[in-house]
């Protein structure tokens, strides 16, 4: 029997977490492109059967493996084609990580600290954002924070439970090399080598690489890679080289950011918990080391380990350091843990100064965002919506403005009551409030950004009426329109693929799908059937369009900003 202030915490972290992962999932568009592209890979999954090598547009597509295509095609085929539905696997693993983390918390720490540490990680942007996005990363930071875990309580037990729990380790960073590859292991291995050296334990080295650890860990992983390798020669050498050994060290795949960027990250993306992280991280220094416990050390190690290696990576995104915002909050939900227990001690006092920070980068932003309203009209273009749009985003302040008003002022009444409560209160609310209450703009921003309002200004097309983009591909429109369609390209960069990138360049003749863009002419004569060709709006594609449209005697369609339509009829 559960006693009745756990069972009240319990609640009152369910609540939070639903309401953060769960409330309105399918309301915004898939953003393009990863949204779009890994939805559409996941609906072709769905309707081939094709579990081992996933397709993109009818072509096979290697750039990450198939196990969460898998998750996001079972949820499709169980709830239906839509944005909620794709978007469940992840909002699950979201919510498993943050059922992971309480349960580390409440061994260690209790279960106030458990409850608090799931409110402040699903309270951190970063977190939040990809706990509803159709992406990878809030699966791989399940599996790894489960491997970290595994292998923390491993050295913590003896015998027979010593070696279960190295097993679970073993499945979690295989089933996490699943979903992204070599990182999947790499990350749990630095992590726990780093932590038990620093611990001065003994050992740890070939307990970790036991036989029968393994066996397990090559149990899950070998089946797939073998299975693949032997349907496609080339990939041993794509993913290991190209897609792992290359986006680590060089500066192909474009993701290049400076070696602090993953600070940037930290403090912007982790907000506002973040405000409590440099005054706690000198506070744990000046407590020496060693006097911390073993669980706080593990975070410590955990967070810089993580941010330092992805620094040193050439290919650097935010979604990378995701598994680090379990890591910090736990670290910050026993800072509040000991300020409840002590609201006159140094814990409560970190806090208090925080909250006097909260509230003056909220000032800040009420200043910002009355500055650069105004301008939004320049920023059209960029976010893809007409300047009628943007200046109506641009004249609807009010809002945001009273928000960050509200919340200086709780923050500096938090400060003044001394409550640490409501400091924490004021910081868990404030990501979850500020989205909900700027939703309808950032759908409109969404939509600039997503090809679901392209999918509704399209004419409904026969089923023999051939889908084709000149030089574009709007990732998610296949999802929407539930078909896919011929590419006119010079290199196929539109598919954002790096495998189909690299079979394109190697390859002598190009999948039926996709035609050079100097054989346009020719592809064209050869169809006897109406083709619906789409291009962008700018540039040198929309001459070419019309004027196919006028040889054709076809009118162009205007669908949006971005891109123009036309129908051309069979000949």
């Amino acid at each position: 029997m559960i006693p009745k202030t756990e069972a009240a915490w319990i609640l009152l972290a369910l609540v939070v977490a639903w309401m953060t992962v769960c409330f309105r999932l399918g309301t915004l568009p898939l953003l393009q492109p990863d949204e779009g592209r890994n939805a559409e890979v996941a609906r072709e999954m769905k309707l081939s059967g094709a579990w081992l090598v996933p397709t993109y547009n009818g072509i096979d597509y290697l750039d990450k493996p198939a196990f969460y295509f898998k998750a996001v095609a079972l949820s499709l085929a169980a709830f239906g084609d839509s944005e909620t539905a794709a978007r469940i696997p992840s909002a699950a693993f979201g919510l498993g990580l943050l059922g992971l983390a309480y349960l580390f918390c409440r061994r260690e720490h209790g279960f106030r600290c458990a409850a608090l540490a799931v409110m402040a990680v699903v309270s951190m942007p970063l977190f939040l954002v990809n706990a509803r996005t159709v992406i990878f990363d809030i699966a791989l930071a399940f599996f790894t924070s489960a491997a970290i875990f595994a292998g923390y309580r491993a050295e913590a037990s003896e015998g027979n439970a010593r070696r279960g729990w190295y097993l679970v380790g073993a499945a979690a960073a295989g089933l996490a090399t699943l979903v992204k590859g070599p990182v999947g292991f790499l990350i749990p291995t630095l992590v726990l080598f780093v932590f038990h050296r620093i611990e001065n334990r003994k050992g740890v080295v070939k307990r970790y690489f036991a036989p029968l650890n393994l066996l397990v860990f090559f149990g899950v992983t070998l089946p797939w890679f073998i299975g693949l390798s032997l349907a496609h020669r080339d990939f041993p050498y794509y993913g290991l080289v190209e897609e792992s050994f290359h986006r680590f060290t060089t500066a192909s795949f474009h993701r290049t950011q400076p070696f602090y960027f993953y600070l940037l990250i930290v403090v912007g993306m982790f907000f506002p918990w973040s405000l409590l992280l440099p005054e706690a991280g000198m506070a744990a220094w000046k407590l020496r080391w060693t006097k911390t416990r073993a669980a706080d050390r593990l975070c410590i190690v955990w967070a810089v380990v993580v941010v330092i290696f992805f620094s040193l990576s050439h290919s650097k995104l935010p979604g990378y350091i995701l598994s680090v915002t379990v890591a910090c909050g736990i670290l910050v939900a026993r800072l509040f843990d000991m300020a409840l227990t002590n609201p006159d001690g140094k814990a409560a006092l970190i806090v208090r100064r925080a909250a006097i920070g909260f509230a003056v980068v909220c000032l800040v932003a009420v200043i910002a965002v009355a500055v650069l309203a105004p301008l939004a009209h320049s920023q059209a273009g960029r976010l893809g919506i007409p300047v009628a749009e943007a200046d109506e985003l641009g004249r609807h302040i009010a809002a945001p403005i009273i928000l960050f008003l509200v919340f200086a002022a709780a923050g500096l009444f938090a400060r003044y009551r001394r409550d640490v409560s409501l400091c924490f209160a004021c910081f868990a609310l404030f990501p979850f409030l500020l989205t909900n209450v700027n939703l309808g703009k950032i759908e409109l921003v969404f939509d600039g950004k997503s090809a679901r309002k392209l999918a509704q200004q399209m004419p409904t097309l026969p089923p023999d009426t051939e889908l084709a983009f000149v030089k574009c591909f709007p990732n998610g429109l296949p999802f929407y329109l539930g078909r896919t369609g011929t590419l006119i390209t010079k290199d196929g960069n539109e598919l954002t693929s790096n495998y189909i990138l690299f079979c394109l360049k190697s390859a002598q003749v190009w999948p039926t799908n996709v035609v050079p863009f100097d054989g346009l002419d020719q592809w064209l004569a050869g169809r006897n059937h109406a083709v619906y060709l789409i291009a962008r709006a700018n540039g040198q594609d929309q001459p070419v369009l019309q004027a196919i449209a006028t040889k054709r005697g076809a009118p162009v369609q205007q669908l949006t900003p971005l891109y123009l339509g036309v129908l051309l009829p069979a000949p």
